[in-house]
């Protein structure tokens, strides 16, 4: 089974650049952790053996922002916190995705004070909201299956 039969006697496989690339930007994302409240330990969850984001290529949470493409960022932003977190997302290299994880870093949840940031948007540019308080590990995999999926639909034309 398997392509030789697809093909044929051809032994060629064909593939556009742009799909090969995306494959491998999908497969080998490196995610920065960046948890801050309770989301973290669900963040932490799905990259424990029952959920085991390393089936999605993410083997290890970076503690570098140099190593990383993908930021989650998990829980409450306070405003003491965000020039911190806009330096990291700047340390990141291109191509970097963002994922807001939870009602707090995507809204402020229930803490809608001065001290906390209403939204992780205000500071970085975000791809995937993830909501719940505190989502689930399913959830949270669910956001990076969205995310890879938005990856895979990339252009060359969008990489300049």
């Amino acid at each position: 089974m398997g392509v030789t039969n697809k093909l044929g006697e051809m032994g060629v496989v064909t593939l556009r650049l742009e799909e090969a690339v995306n494959w491998a930007r999908t497969n080998a994302m490196w995610p920065m952790l960046f948890g801050l409240a309770c989301c973290a330990i669900e963040m932490m969850s799905t990259q424990a053996s029952n959920y085991d984001m390393s089936r999605f290529g993410m083997e290890l949470m970076r503690p570098s922002p140099r190593q990383s493409d993908l930021m989650i960022v998990a829980g409450r932003v306070s405003r003491k916190m965000a020039p911190v977190l806009r330096r990291l997302y700047d340390q990141m290299p291109d191509p970097k995705w963002v994922l807001s994880m939870g009602d707090c870093a995507s809204c402020g949840g229930v803490f809608n004070n001065y001290a906390i940031v209403q939204g992780v948007d205000e500071i970085v540019p975000v791809d995937v909201y993830v909501a719940g308080c505190p989502p689930r590990p399913e959830q949270l995999m669910h956001g990076i299956i969205t995310l890879h999926e938005r990856i895979k639909q990339n252009r060359l034309a969008d990489w300049a």
